[in-house]
């Protein structure tokens, strides 16, 4: 009986006590505070010394205690009192005067733990969204000693943001929200509280001027420029604050800043995205932290150094500590880091915001800053920026920021069709240091073209490529196929080859004698283009066959690999299969390949004459090209039986070209063969290397043969003859 009577006891006395000793201890602890500032004289003491993270702890424990003996859904009579008596708005001024030191930390912790451990939603009151904006302008400066309580306050806040996105338009606008929701308060405002967003009429909104411990309290006993907070509460201050803490050098601060700003933006309805758009500092403040980072860049980068800290992300945005240090390794991987990270903000923002910000990315850093370095006078300039720009589309991923790479970089029209021409755009420029007299502006300029050319954007090969092949020009009107290779390949009538015939004692390896199939879809038979390229090389000028791993059936494998990738890659663009049949009563009209394919194929018939590197690099585009999976573009470079139309080229007619420059140059090197196959064992490492006589043109002779099965095997793998299975053909006589 004493036991039940005790518990009956206990029950009433929990009914009881909540409501009474609750608001009165609550009231007592922010009176203990108060009180502190009224009657203490010692401005030195730090505040975690003093009495008043404990009464904040106190506090903390009774919001939470008390809502727990709350319905759902209720305010209770200590969280009525806080939100009445402006005590969050008073903690915020109490911070911003750092008085005791390190008060601003303990508000900071006391924000993200209310906010975090109640349960009842807070931020739709103006009396806690507004300290709170007022609480973020104190932070977000790089190197703040608060950085660590800033990020865990700024995370409770997107967390709350990732619940409910409709918050973030309470906290990006501020009292302009509240202007604009006050028609449509009913629908905004928390059960019971309909009147929870409006303003000074709200009992919520407004506190007593002399209420115990209110704000009126501690007037004369702070600073003046820290009495009221700032009433300017419609800026941003939660972009600005998170983009500060973005620059932190604390690694784990910076990249959880990064997180919660990534967060913000992909979970932004649509209003708050436009509000972010149009009236907010986010997409000029991400955009000017990544222009800073390029300015600190070194005036002088070896494109070497950059390719080799290729793989930067934005979560790991250090530099690799197994690679070899140079002067700006550590600010070239912030920089590539940190773009990595606005494309992958571009990537997952509301598109309203991934829109504006790929925008003000091109507009700040492409046009404004690369654009006149890569038109600079200076070679170093040309050659850094060059190298740079690659890299940046090396780790592109966006769509939309990928869009206004390519518009930037080569325009949004093709180009014009005419020889004469020369445009001014800044991707003609480009193609003409692809013919730089300098041979390393020469290779980082093709090097950006290849990178380009891997983009999944089909503008890049139409404007490059595809708009000057439509109509196929090229090729000959009313013209029967040739009756054998011989007739298709007769050089003195090749107006691309003025080197007279060839030595008929020096002729082409093993030349296929029968005419050319044709499949029932019109395409030669792809055994006879495989054989053209492999037995074009003259078996003098072949050493392959002396060294086993130059075989032609690991570009096969290389060439299927590479072929599946940009198959997939162009799947969208709904390329036609087969070619258009030419109109034999159209009259022939003047052909150009374009300036892009002009540049390659001039290049690749001084083959013999360029360096060694640019040789590789040239070829490397070229097979690039050759791998897109384009009838125009396979029968432009790949077929060798086309028939050509006057005056006009392809890749196999330059390549014949420069057979018969080959074949006139040879004999006059003595010992050719030992020299060559010498050249290819140091060029493979095999040998210690050493400068010799004709090197250049030793060099050149490796790489056109190298080239040529590279074109055979990807001429196989785009039209295998027995299905989509690899069965290499067998080579033809003398050829390994």
């Amino acid at each position: 009986m004493l036991s039940r009577l005790g518990a009956l006891l206990q029950e009433a006395v929990g009914a009881w006590e909540p409501t009474i000793d609750l608001l009165e201890a609550f009231v007592e602890h922010w009176k203990g505070i108060t009180h502190y500032y009224i009657e203490s004289t010692d401005e030195s003491t730090p505040a975690k010394k003093t009495d008043i993270p404990w009464r904040l702890k106190q506090m903390l424990d009774i919001l939470v205690h008390e809502e727990r003996q709350q319905a759902a859904g209720e305010a209770g009579p200590c969280l009525e009192y806080l939100l009445q008596h402006k005590i969050l708005e008073t903690l915020c001024t109490l911070g911003k005067a750092e008085y005791p030191p390190g008060m601003r930390q303990q508000v900071f912790q006391f924000f993200s733990k209310v906010l975090a451990q109640v349960q009842h939603p807070l931020l739709h009151y103006l009396n806690v969204h507004r300290p709170v904006q007022n609480l973020l302008r104190l932070g977000g400066a790089p190197g703040s000693l608060t950085e660590k309580e800033e990020v865990q306050f700024t995370t409770v806040l997107c967390t709350k943001i990732q619940q409910d996105p409709a918050l973030l338009t309470y906290i990006l606008e501020g009292k302009k929200t509240v202007a604009q929701k006050n028609a449509s308060k009913e629908s905004t405002a928390l059960p019971g509280e309909t009147a929870s967003i409006e303003d000074k009429d709200h009992p919520h909104s407004k506190a007593p001027d002399g209420g115990p411990g209110g704000a009126g309290a501690l007037s004369a006993q702070l600073p003046a420029e820290t009495q009221e907070p700032d009433e300017g509460v419609g800026e941003n201050n939660l972009i600005t604050s998170l983009v500060g803490l973005c620059k932190s050098k604390k690694g784990r601060v910076a990249l959880k800043a990064q997180e919660n700003l990534l967060l913000l933006v992909s979970v932004a309805p649509q209003a708050a995205a436009t509000y972010l758009v149009r009236s907010s500092p986010c997409c000029p403040a991400i955009v000017k932290h990544l222009c800073q980072l390029y300015q600190s860049l070194p005036t002088f980068l070896d494109p070497a150094d950059i390719a080799a800290l290729e793989g930067i992300s934005w979560r790991l945005p250090s530099a690799p500590s197994d690679e070899g240090s140079f002067p700006g390794k550590e600010a070239l991987a912030a920089f590539l880091g940190w773009f990595d990270y606005c494309d992958h903000l571009v990537l997952e923002a509301h598109p309203v915001v991934a829109d504006a910000l790929a925008k003000a990315v091109a507009e700040k850093l492409f046009v404004e800053i690369l654009q006149p370095q890569l038109l600079h006078v200076s070679e170093q300039s040309v050659l850094t920026s060059t190298a740079l720009l690659t890299a940046l589309l090396r780790q592109l991923r966006s769509p939309a920021l990928l869009g206004e790479a390519v518009a930037f970089l080569l325009g949004s029209e093709p180009w014009p069709a005419a020889p004469e021409d020369s445009p001014r755009s800044l991707c003609a420029h480009l193609v003409r240091h692809c013919d730089h007299l300098s041979d390393e502006i020469s290779i980082a300029t093709l090097r950006l073209f290849e990178e380009l050319l891997q983009k999944p954007h089909e503008h890049i090969i139409r404007s490059l490529v595809l708009c000057h092949l439509e109509g196929r020009l090229y090729a000959a009107r009313g013209s029967q196929e040739p009756e054998s290779y011989e007739d298709d390949l007769d050089l003195e009538e090749d107006p691309y080859f003025t080197d007279g015939p060839l030595d008929a004692g020096f002729q082409p390896s093993a030349r296929p004698r029968p005419a050319p199939a044709t499949s029932s879809d019109g395409k030669t038979a792809v055994t006879e283009i495989v054989n053209s390229f492999l037995c074009l090389v003259p078996e003098e000028a072949k050493t392959s066959a002396f060294l086993e791993e130059t075989g032609y059936d690991t570009y096969v494998h290389d060439a299927y690999t590479l072929f599946q990738e940009c198959s997939s890659r162009v799947g969208p663009w709904g390329w036609p299969l087969a070619l258009t049949p030419l109109d034999p009563h159209e009259p022939e009209r003047p052909f150009f390949e374009g300036h892009f394919l002009r540049m390659l194929l001039d290049r690749m018939s001084r083959i013999l004459e360029q360096p060694y590197s640019l040789n590789l690099q040239v070829t490397s585009v070229l097979s690039r090209l050759a791998l897109f999976p384009h009838p125009l573009i396979h029968e432009y470079l790949l077929d060798p039986y086309i028939s050509l139309a006057p005056g006009c080229r392809s890749l196999f007619s330059v390549l014949v070209r420069v057979i018969g420059d080959l074949m006139q140059r040879i004999q006059r090197v003595p010992q050719f063969p030992g020299k060559l196959l010498l050249v290819r064992k140091q060029l493979m490492g095999h040998i210690p290397g050493e400068q010799l006589d004709h090197q250049t043109l030793l060099q050149g002779v490796v790489v056109l043969e190298e080239f040529c099965k590279e074109l055979a095997a990807i001429a196989f793998v785009k039209f295998p003859p027995q299905g989509p299975h690899l069965h290499l053909p067998p080579p033809p006589e003398g050829h390994v």
